[in-house]
This record gives structure tokens, C-alpha cells and sequence, in this order.
């Protein structure tokens, strides 16, 4: 048992005994019984001379949490949101992400990966007619997929600034999608994890923004293995759901509502594809095994506890959640510091990463609970909290 010192949110100072390291096992070889994606992130190398105005990765350290999520069964995310595309991470590093990655991946066995495609690597602006998107998005298709990778196509910044109804989404997916070799996982982020994304899919009704996402599925069924959404809005999810054609899985990107939303109900059930499978890896793996298993109870009690932390996780403003996840990794010692892609570490404050470590410790998802109180200490004795 180790005790720390933590702030609460009024300021006063409590201590707090971590008393408990989590059980989970940090390699399975039992199959899931859902596709499960974790979107990884990026380990920042500290030394870098620029850390706001040019990316450094440490891609040993990157690589091996990958391995490390391998090693528990999850496919990954490649280059998304979570490894800060179009937040200090650029395309350029996800190009080389990507081919190290994919590589990689062929050397273990039941490895899997899919790859963000976007249209990032446009300047702001620099899109000036649907045409410069379309080719945008099949520069980083054709790219993917020379590395032998399998394309998750991200919602395009660009694209949102310029369309101007549901007809131009149309005409980009049509044309993007017909020229992909190999199936694709289509991507919804909501403008609550990025606000330049705001009426995605012509609309900022969701009803009318849907009905134009279910029109270019179904003229592509074929080409479209699912669809990752992520509103934060379990309804929508399961309203799209039910109307998916025949073959096109749901992909949850909901890291408010997933337990439920994985488990499912009598008329169907989401895949994964989630930032917040980073984190919580080892805990996800014991509980999809559960529910392999039959066992809906024992998946929901363990997963019960990682819901309050990844709503801390992911609080408003929602797209500064990747703080939170490159903490928690900094805690269980894949990485030796708390330094981010663009400095990202400053965008949360000490009260809330005081919070995610309590959490994370209710959630048996400490792995080394003397190294978490240790590297927690010194975190607080920085922000001045002794």
C-alpha cells in the first residue's frame, strides 16, 4: 500500500492510500467475440528542440505500446485522432507511423492494423474546390495502401469548410471510395472532439446528416467493412445501427457509452474502435473474453469501473482527451515522461489528472502502484502540491 497526497477540486488536499495493482493479464490468446480496434497514441521524444512548432516522436517507445496492445489482442487504429492528427501530429509522421507500424505488423503473428487516411496534410485553405479533396484523400489512400495497409477513412477538415449540402459529400466519398483497393472503415467525428468538423455530412441535424452517411454506405456496401461513430450519443449509434446493410459492421467510437454499446441488445451489438481501449487495454481484453464467454455480468463489472474514468477522460473541451491517455501511459511506465506531440501535457490541469489517477486506481488499471504514486508525487510537487 502506498499513500499520496492529491488536490480535490476545491482546492483542499486529501491523502489518498493506493492500495491495490491491477490483476488484469497483459497478454490473452483467447479471440474476442467483437472486431476491437484501439487508437494509439504517440510517445513524444522530449528533447526536441521545437516541441510547438515541429513534431518529434520516439518511434522505438511508439512501437513497442503497439506490441504491447497487440500482445492483448486488439487491432490498431493507426495514425487517428488519438495520435494527435491535425493536433501537432502531422503527415509526415503519420506517413512514417504507418510504414513502421504496418511493418511491423506483418512480423506478428495475428497482428491487424487499419490506417487513418485524411486530407490533413492541406494547409488551412489551401482547398479550394471538392476536386483538391477528393485528390487529398487519394493521396493518403494510395499511400496506405502501398504499404500494404487497410485505409480508415477520417473525416476531412477540408471537406467540412467546403461542401455546401449533402450532394458534396456524396460526390467526394463516391469518388474516393470507388477507387480504394480493399475495404475501408468509414470515420464520424463529431465536432465535440473537433469543432472544424461541424456539420459533417451536410447537416447539423443528425437525422438529415445520417440519412446522407447511410446513402454513400449503401451505394458502396462493398467496399465499406463498417463505420466508426463517434457522438457521444448512444441513441444515434443505435438508431444507425439497425440501418446498416447486411456485411457493414458498426464501429463504436462512443467512449461515454461503450460497455452497453459492445455488449449490445437483442437486435444487434457495435464492434470497437476507441482512444479509450489505450488505457484500458488490459481490462477491456478480461472483459470481452467475459462476454465471449456468456458472461454479461463479469464483462460488465469489470468494465463498469473504466466508464467514470473515461468520462474524465474525455470532459469538455473533448478533444484535449489524449492528455489524459498519454498520462495514464507515463503512469504505467511505457514511457519515462510526461511530455507530448505540440505540448498537449499543459492542456489539462492538475486537478484533473488527480482525478484520472483516482480513477485509474478504482479501475484496477495501475500496473505498478509504487511507480504510478512515484511519478504522481512528482507531478504535484511541480504544480507547486506537496
Amino acid at each position: 500500500m502506498a499513500q499520496i497526497v492529491l488536490p480535490h477540486a476545491d482546492g483542499s488536499l486529501h491523502t489518498y492510500q493506493a492500495h491495490r495493482a491491477s490483476p488484469y493479464p497483459q497478454t490473452v490468446n483467447t479471440p474476442f467475440p467483437r472486431e476491437v480496434y484501439a487508437a494509439a497514441h504517440v510517445v513524444a521524444d522530449p528533447t526536441n528542440p521545437d516541441p510547438w512548432g515541429k513534431p518529434k516522436v520516439d518511434w522505438d517507445k511508439t512501437l513497442a505500446f503497439r506490441h504491447h496492445l497487440w500482445g492483448l489482442g486488439f487491432k490498431i487504429a493507426e495514425a487517428m485522432d488519438t495520435s494527435q492528427r491535425g493536433m501537432g501530429f502531422d503527415w509526415a509522421n503519420a506517413q512514417e507511423l504507418i510504414r513502421r507500424s504496418t511493418a511491423d505488423a506483418r512480423h506478428i503473428p495475428g497482428a491487424d492494423l487499419a490506417s487513418g487516411a485524411g486530407t490533413d496534410h492541406l494547409a488551412a485553405g489551401e482547398a479550394k474546390t471538392l476536386d483538391d479533396v477528393i485528390r487529398a484523400y487519394e493521396m493518403q489512400v494510395e499511400y496506405i495502401e502501398a504499404q500494404g495497409g487497410h485505409v480508415i477513412l477520417m473525416a476531412s477538415r477540408a471537406l467540412a469548410a467546403l461542401a455546401r449540402s449533402p450532394d458534396d459529400y456524396f460526390k467526394v466519398y463516391d469518388r474516393v471510395l470507388s477507387g480504394c483497393t480493399h475495404k475501408v472503415i468509414l470515420h464520424w467525428l463529431g465536432d465535440m472532439f473537433d469543432p472544424a468538423l461541424k456539420g459533417y455530412w451536410g447537416s447539423t441535424d443528425v437525422a438529415t446528416a445520417m440519412d446522407c452517411c447511410l446513402a454513400i454506405i449503401n451505394a458502396h456496401a462493398g467496399t465499406i467493412d463498417g463505420i466508426k461513430i463517434s457522438l457521444l450519443e448512444a441513441r444515434y449509434e443505435i438508431d444507425l445501427r439497425r440501418r446498416l446493410p447486411s456485411g457493414v459492421k458498426m464501429y463504436t467510437g462512443d467512449d461515454f457509452n461503450y460497455a452497453e454499446l459492445i455488449a449490445g441488445d437483442d437486435q444487434g451489438y457495435s464492434h470497437g474502435l476507441l482512444g479509450i481501449f489505450d488505457p484500458i487495454a488490459p481490462a477491456a481484453a478480461a472483459a470481452l473474453i467475459k462476454l465471449g464467454a456468456g458472461d454479461r455480468a463479469g464483462y460488465e463489472a469489470i468494465l463498469a469501473p473504466t466508464v467514470p474514468l473515461s468520462r474524465k477522460i474525455f470532459e469538455a473541451p473533448t478533444q484535449y482527451y489524449k492528455a489524459g491517455i498519454v498520462f495514464l501511459s507515463w503512469l504505467n511506465g511505457f514511457q519515462n515522461h510526461f511530455t507530448m506531440v505540440g505540448g498537449m501535457q499543459s492542456a489539462r490541469s492538475i486537478l484533473h489528472y488527480a482525478e484520472i489517477f483516482r480513477l485509474a486506481h478504482e479501475a484496477d488499471l495501475l500496473l505498478d502502484i509504487d511507480l504510478a504514486v512515484k511519478r504522481m508525487t512528482h507531478l504535484c510537487g511541480v504544480n507547486g502540491i506537496s
